[in-house]
């Protein structure tokens, strides 16, 4: 289907895709942390999603059903993938990422090995991803960096430049956290002359008839491998790194 057809998000189209699984699966743990919330199903299968805690306004961070999420129908806490807020989008992914089988093609390796970045290229990137930073600028291209936090010190740009500089760009990295704040489809919308747009982080669904005819090339994301322990880290705060253990980092080439 050519991208000017499409009607859904990608969202809304990850939950349609998912939702028989899900009326056939119960939320056994749920985990909000200050780093991940993660979400493990009955048959064992964990799910993670960033959790966007600088965007939860004070006074409004608590999950009014909180206590009493286990045991709901993986259908139910889906659905919140598309609700407003910080935290009930991030249980929502959580849940869909639970349900998303390993793609054929997936193979563990880093993301950046997949990225064929020359001298001449501009490279986009929407969300910092720290790890990848240096090595891209090694890499002697001109690196554009974009967050809601710009820092004149580091080279971020504030997000509203992306719309500017990203039609620009050769080589494009979005954050997977872009799904939980509802700007993924508008950031692809700006990528249609990159050859490589890559939306990466443990956040990503690893769905890729869903990103594919968006133009995504790359899909990179995690598979939890250790529940007990990923729900653990969460729990105590930890983050990407701490994470490592637990999971494997899988990465899916797509065509165009």
């Amino acid at each position: 289907m050519p991208r000017s057809e499409l009607t859904a998000t990608i969202v809304d189209e990850l939950a349609q895709r998912l939702l028989v699984k899900a009326r056939q699966r119960t939320a056994e743990d749920v985990r909000v942390g200050l780093g991940y919330t993660a979400v493990r199903l009955d048959d064992d299968r964990c799910g993670l999603a960033c959790t966007l805690r600088d965007e939860i306004q004070k006074g409004c961070g608590v999950v009014k059903a909180a206590g009493a999420l286990a045991g709901r129908p993986a259908s139910e806490l889906a659905a919140w993938a598309t609700s407003a807020g910080a935290i009930a989008p991030a249980v929502g992914l959580a849940t869909l990422n639970a349900l998303v089988d390993v793609p054929s093609g997936a193979v563990e390796t880093d993301s950046l090995t997949s990225l064929p970045a020359g001298p001449d290229d501009v490279i986009g990137m929407a969300g910092y991803f720290g790890p990848l930073v240096e090595p891209l600028r090694n890499r002697r291209g001109a690196l554009r960096i974009f967050e809601r936090r710009p820092s004149a010190e580091s080279g971020v740009r504030a997000e509203p430049a992306a719309s500017s500089v990203l039609p620009q760009c050769q080589i494009v990295t979005l954050s997977a956290t872009t799904l939980l704040n509802s700007t993924l489809d508008g950031l692809l919308d700006l990528c249609r002359v990159a050859r490589e747009v890559a939306v990466l982080g443990p956040s990503a669904s690893l769905l890729p008839q869903v990103f594919e005819v968006r133009g995504v090339t790359l899909l990179s994301g995690v598979q939890v491998i250790d529940p007990e322990r990923a729900l653990r880290i969460v729990s105590e705060g930890g983050g990407t790194r701490q994470l490592g253990g637990a999971g494997r980092k899988l990465t899916v080439r797509l065509s165009r």
